[in-house]
């Protein structure tokens, strides 16, 4: 099957299923470029006769879309995963080879075997079934706009989470982004532990929380 774009959202799905592939994975990931936090892949499985209505890119939708369509997805795929990549970890290991490791564990972890694996961009080697990555995946392809629905709202559900601890950051918003504001809490406050210390700009020689908390312990 070629890379072709495809106007109507899941004509990639359509086509697999008349060449006898069933159970077709869609895998993205969310919070690759952020400066601090996880990244967050997710696979989704979905039925054939799934309700596509709301369903598409997750950056094409309004956080409350995304919330309802993450409900959607959760409650009528027929298999969901969601794995996470810690900012300790992409430091470590580099920010490509995690985003692949995380998007093929999050494929592995399925509680099926998917038939076929439809990536957002990025061939992922040694999947095990035949696979395929598709350019800009989450516009043309519905499993992989589920998946990236599925990421986003987790990644941020994380960050709003880490907001309450680290509040002069602005996770609430920023979800840990390069925006203004992140920029002057770094200036101001140095990296947190969750940030990417790897990342242009991001790591400095002074590292107070972390080194609150060592001494804490």
């Amino acid at each position: 099957m070629g890379c072709v774009q495809m106007a109507n959202l899941g004509g990639y799905e359509t086509k697999l299923r008349a060449q006898g592939f069933d159970l077709i994975a869609g895998a993205d990931e969310a919070g690759r470029g952020a400066w601090a936090g996880p990244m967050v892949a997710a696979a989704v499985v979905l039925p054939a006769d799934f309700d596509k209505t709301g369903i598409r890119d997750s950056k094409m939708l309004t956080p409350s879309q995304r919330e309802e369509a993450f409900e959607r997805i959760v409650e009528g795929a027929i298999a969901v995963t969601v794995c996470r990549a810690t900012a300790g970890r992409i430091d470590k290991r580099g920010l490509h080879r995690s985003n692949i490791a995380l998007l093929r564990q999050a494929v592995r972890d399925l509680s099926v075997d998917p038939d076929y694996v439809l990536t957002d961009g990025f061939p992922v080697p040694n999947l095990g079934p035949p696979s395929l990555a598709i350019k800009k995946g989450d516009s043309v392809a519905v499993s992989i706009a589920a998946a990236s629905i599925v990421a986003k709202v987790s990644r941020d559900r994380t960050m709003n989470r880490y907001h309450r601890r680290f509040p002069d950051f602005g996770f609430d918003h920023n979800k840990g982004y390069g925006t203004p504001d992140h920029r002057e809490a770094l200036d101001r406050f140095g990296p947190t532990p969750i940030h990417r210390l790897s990342f242009r700009g991001v790591g400095q020689e002074s590292l107070p929380f972390e080194a609150g908390m060592m001494e804490a312990g």
